[in-house]
């Protein structure tokens, strides 16, 4: 694949959007910034910045991503707080909190922070601010996650770290909090030149179907996801087994695990039992960086889901609205601003719901067509990549001008 330029999004954006972005870098050059996460591989945050950092490089920043490192038992606690963080019920003591300050003092003692902006993401590495005093930089606070109903007990312990920061952003408004820094609001975004979003040739899609034995002589019913229980893998297979009552079609869940979540295993064997024996419901375990079969499989698709209990924003939603996919998804954390329910997309709430739209749509293919091709422009306006670019940019400008209101380019 060839290495694409900022210019090359003129096909998918406004040029007016380009401009802006140009606009902005003009004022920022020589820059220097950090991003900081958890896991180069697996979700949406490692995707974003493996596309987004070279971009800004491009613009004339000096923008570097480090990964901090940690045992098991470390982002066994993390993902115990992401479950909380959530609002799920979840066991805590003060022993994990003191595995989490450990591995971030570790962490901590085996990096530099000399950038002028330090952008540190979701909780995993949020007790990094120790540092602050110790650098001239401006530190954010990115949350990727749903806290609109948090474990209080998990929530109070990481604001005694998130207060310390200069900012903060969330995906979504109901998501954020009353705290003493500023607050920003940055959707996530997709990038369509990346190998799960750009088109493909009929070869490249029947090479991703025959690998993975995918039949295609039924509608599919697709759902992309981690093996995470807040995707509600066990879910689909409820609301497959109450649409195969009505229609003929074939579901497919298809994910993989990601390096700091260690739970996905127990969930895939979870999965796997309940649906086993089951012809018309298969299951893909798909590698890191199988991007393309991602996006082979949603473009394969007839309706694509994302049946979640709980979510930060839903970057597959994203995917498939650019594919002119009609998507079924249920109403939580950031995919009530992704999906128009009716326009774009269908919103459920429940497993009954979410199979009655699934005949709805298999048996109203013209609806399906309409809400794809709505979807799409949907994504093009709100959810690509230039625009979380262009917020980004505008937030650093701010972070250069604290106490302003008003701020002359």
């Amino acid at each position: 694949m060839k290495k694409i330029s900022l210019k090359d999004y003129a096909a998918v954006t406004r040029t007016q959007n380009l401009e802006e972005i140009a606009l902005l870098a003009e004022k920022l050059s020589g820059l220097t910034v950090k991003m900081v996460n958890s896991t180069s591989m697996g979700g949406g945050v490692a995707e974003m910045l493996h596309r987004t950092v070279p971009l800004f490089n491009e613009l004339g920043l000096k923008v570097q991503w480090d990964v901090i490192k940690g045992t098991g038992a470390f982002f066994n606690v993390t993902k115990a707080f992401h479950n909380g963080l959530h609002g799920n019920e979840v066991e805590i003591d003060d022993k994990m909190f003191e595995v989490f300050l450990d591995a971030n003092e570790s962490n901590a003692s085996n990096m530099r922070f000399d950038e002028d902006i330090i952008v540190i993401h979701d909780p995993q590495p949020a007790a990094l601010i120790k540092e602050k005093n110790k650098t001239s930089a401006k530190w954010v606070w990115r949350c990727h996650i749903d806290t609109a109903t948090p474990n209080l007990r998990i929530w109070n312990f990481l604001q005694q770290f998130i207060n310390k920061y200069d900012a903060s952003i969330f995906s979504a408004p109901s998501f954020a909090k009353e705290l003493p820094i500023p607050q920003y609001m940055i959707y996530p975004a997709i990038d369509p030149f990346a190998d799960k979003n750009r088109d493909l040739t009929k070869q490249e899609i029947e090479d991703v179907l025959r690998k993975y034995q995918v039949p295609t002589n039924k509608p599919i019913v697709l759902q992309i996801s981690r093996f995470d229980r807040l995707k509600d893998p066990l879910g689909i297979f409820e609301t497959y087994k109450l649409v195969k009552k009505h229609a003929n079609c074939r579901f497919v869940y298809a994910g993989g695990t990601a390096d700091d979540d260690p739970e996905g295993t127990a969930v895939l064997a979870e999965l796997q039992e309940k649906a086993a024996g089951e012809e018309d419901f298969q299951i893909i375990l798909l590698p890191p960086f199988a991007d393309i079969a991602v996006n082979a499989l949603q473009r394969t698709a007839t309706i694509v889901m994302q049946k979640s209990l709980r979510e930060g924003f839903g970057l597959t939603v994203t995917e498939a609205l650019w594919k002119s996919k009609p998507v079924i998804a249920s109403a939580v954390g950031g995919i009530p601003l992704q999906i128009i329910n009716g326009l774009t997309g269908q919103l459920v709430h429940s497993v009954e719901g979410a199979a009655y739209q699934v005949r709805y749509l298999l048996n109203n293919p013209q609806v399906a067509k309409k809400l794809g091709q709505y979807g799409k422009e949907h994504a093009r306006e709100k959810f690509l990549l230039t625009r979380v670019i262009r917020n980004y940019l505008l937030l650093f400008i701010a972070l250069q001008h604290p106490g302003k209101n008003i701020i002359e380019l």
